[in-house]
């Protein structure tokens, strides 16, 4: 049995498939994060890989093979890549965020954990918000969404099409999107608790007796836990939609490129 002989081009255009594979694989949720050993991204990426290129070998045309046309095209898709996966990251950024926010605003500034995927020191409150946009992310199928945009970019944006300099504004333009989407999910909490620190403050000039301070600390706590389970399908809903438009921000991101 004789295997297939591999052409030059079509190994050239499998590197470029798996450059623009790799670098949204190594932007996902789980996936992509400081946790998951080096070997699991490059498996999960050159898998992921042979299994679209079958699909996208038509799209891609190299007008030349090069060794430095071939890496500049290569690094230009992987920046493809990672712009389509700082659009997901973006979101996460919000919901680490408003953790932090409302963390550091009901008194637990000091209980921090070491958080694997960032390697950094995260709040309670933002590890938890965080593991529930992750388990949102999963239950609505979005890495599905992710796959399907894989394959329309090779269409829409074939390699040596993309220029990644056009995509850098609208980027820019998401973040004030991202602090805004941040407020959103801390609001709820963050009302409540300063009207709760304003309730004390005229308590404490009324009653020169009462130690507000001692006592903000476990009512901040208690009500923190309590609305956030109260508004916790709230959030579900404004991180559903910000997962849903994803789609729309794909669209755009490639006509801006």
């Amino acid at each position: 049995m004789e295997l297939p002989v591999l052409s030059l081009g079509l190994v050239q255009a499998f590197l470029v498939c798996l450059a623009r594979v790799a670098a949204l694989v190594s932007t996902l949720p789980i996936i992509g994060t400081g946790s998951t050993p080096p070997v699991v991204k490059a498996m999960t990426a050159g898998l992921l890989a042979l299994l679209l290129f079958p699909v996208v070998h038509p799209f891609i045309v190299l007008p030349d093979f090069s060794p430095v046309g071939l890496t500049v095209l290569v690094v230009t898709e992987a920046a493809l890549g990672l712009m389509m996966g700082f659009l997901c990251q973006l979101i996460f950024l919000a919901v680490q965020v408003s953790g932090e926010v409302i963390g550091y605003k009901m008194g637990f500034a000091a209980a921090n954990i070491f958080d694997p995927a960032n390697n950094a020191q995260v709040s309670l409150l933002a590890q938890f918000q965080n593991v529930f946009a992750v388990l949102l992310f999963f239950t609505l199928r979005i890495d599905h969404l992710f796959l399907r945009a894989l394959v329309a970019s090779f269409r829409v944006l074939p390699p040596g099409h993309v220029d990644p300099a056009g995509g850098a504004p609208y980027l820019l333009g998401l973040f004030s999107h991202t602090f805004l989407l941040a407020v959103q999910l801390a609001a709820p909490i963050l009302a409540l608790l300063i009207l709760v620190d304003v309730v004390l403050g005229v308590m404490s000039r009324v009653f020169p007796q009462l130690n507000a301070f001692i006592i903000s600390f476990p009512l901040n706590i208690g009500i923190a836990f309590l609305v956030l389970g109260i508004t916790l399908n709230l959030m579900a809903v404004l991180l559903q939609h910000e997962f849903f438009a994803l789609e729309a921000r794909f669209l755009h991101l490639f006509q801006a490129l």
